[in-house]
């Protein structure tokens, strides 16, 4: 007699629930469409205020001449860029993304910028990084776990190939702390967004997504208690914007 079939795991694309083996393509679908406008786009949904986050998060990051980092999702290489200028020619940086078109960008973003020979560019899946471990001095991933299909694998990737006393910073867009604020910013997502991405960069369903993500994406307190289940220890996190986003830092001994 057959074995029954095993019911297939699910997990969430936005709003949706999909195929745990669906997601991957699915989100990769959503940055090979809007790659070559992401950077505005983040200017005009963020006001440039990502500008000013991306920069917390690089004074927090502590970086220094000679270091080693790791950023997954690096994408277009905002960190990037600010990393190389720290970590100095002795350092090296090492841009980790699954998709091919984020990192082509991103190639070619740092290049027209003069910034290279301390930045590597890598195909990688947050969830096995192929990289050896205790390797980097602080792995960084700037919105982008919240694409992942299951973030404890990638926490726990990521805490593999960070040397011990080395941090993990995880920026990312999280749940508003002021009063009132979550039905402005409700409005804002699921309206503005969605036709700054049709207008701008051709594609409303991108950016539509990209708004539930956030909303599926695990609260402050509950991301703090996943990175100490995975090892971390030591985890804080500051909200900025009123907590729309926020900053978790946890390190590894």
């Amino acid at each position: 007699m057959p074995a029954p079939d095993r019911p297939q795991r699910t997990t969430h694309f936005g709003f949706r629930e999909v195929p745990e083996s669906a997601k991957d393509d699915l989100v990769a679908g959503v940055f090979h469409s809007v790659a070559n406008k992401y950077d505005l786009m983040n200017d005009l949904m963020s006001l440039g205020v990502h500008r000013l986050w991306k920069q917390f998060a690089t004074e927090a990051s502590g970086v220094r001449g000679g270091f080693r980092v790791l950023d997954v999702a690096g994408g277009t290489g905002d960190l990037a860029a600010k990393f190389a200028v720290r970590a100095g020619r002795r350092g090296q940086v090492v841009v980790a993304d699954i998709n091919d078109s984020m990192l082509g960008v991103g190639r070619e973003r740092l290049a027209d910028r003069g910034i290279a020979g301390n930045v590597s560019f890598v195909r990688a899946n947050a969830e096995n990084l192929p990289f050896p471990e205790d390797y980097f001095d602080r792995v960084t991933i700037a919105f982008g776990l919240r694409n992942v299909t299951h973030i404890e694998r990638a926490l726990a990737s990521m805490l593999r190939v960070l040397k011990p006393g080395g941090a993990l910073l995880v920026l990312e867009f999280s749940r508003p702390v002021f009063p009132g604020l979550n039905k402005l910013y409700d409005a804002y997502s699921f309206n503005v967004l969605p036709w700054l991405g049709r207008v701008v960069a051709r594609d409303a369903d991108s950016y539509r997504y990209l708004a539930e993500s956030i909303r599926k994406h695990p609260d402050q307190e509950t991301l703090k208690t996943m990175m100490q289940q995975a090892g971390f220890e030591r985890v804080e996190y500051h909200n900025l914007s009123g907590g729309i986003v926020a900053l978790h830092k946890g390190y590894k001994f």
